[in-house]
């Protein structure tokens, strides 16, 4: 992976973060700057590595679709052109600026690795896009359960009252 793309996947990574984690701060009164600064840049390493996981996820659901296994060396990776609609699609998942068009960026996206994985990997377009669905739907599925294993242990309890 390039330093151009990793920073890319980076900087979606973190807006992507600040997206979800901005309104939950919104709401909560008593959040140190420390702790929604530490919240934010796990955010980013852990969606930017989603990110670059998604193709790698893609080629090895299109491996296994394969009737004969493909080399190694047209393995399908982010490039810059293919991450840069990354980067807005992130910035535009604040949910008050718009989730109907940050899915249609995403889908968008999607459709531009399952172009690249079908180019690749000899697949037809469809079979692609489905493998570039599932693995997406996956790691969409994986993360948001991390989030909220997250929120759920980083949340406080109110104290019992004594009575």
């Amino acid at each position: 992976m390039s330093p151009v793309v990793a920073i890319l996947l980076l900087f979606a990574g973190l807006s992507e973060a600040a997206g979800r984690l901005l309104p939950l701060v919104a709401r909560l009164s008593g959040a140190s700057r420390t702790r929604v600064v530490g919240l934010m840049l796990a955010g980013a390493v852990v969606d930017g590595a989603v990110f670059a996981l998604w193709p790698l996820s893609a080629w090895t659901l299109a491996e296994l679709a394969l009737p004969t296994s493909p080399s190694d060396e047209a393995a399908l990776v982010w490039t810059p052109g293919l991450a840069a609609p990354l980067l807005l699609a992130a910035v535009l998942a604040f949910p008050l600026l718009g989730p109907l068009l940050h899915l249609v960026l995403m889908v968008g996206v999607g459709a531009g690795l399952a172009a690249a994985l079908a180019k690749v990997a000899g697949l037809g377009w469809w079979d692609a896009a489905g493998c570039v669905a599932i693995a997406g739907i996956g790691l969409g599925v994986a993360v948001e359960g991390v989030r909220r294993l997250v929120v759920r242990l980083n949340t406080t309890r109110a104290p019992e009252p004594l009575t």
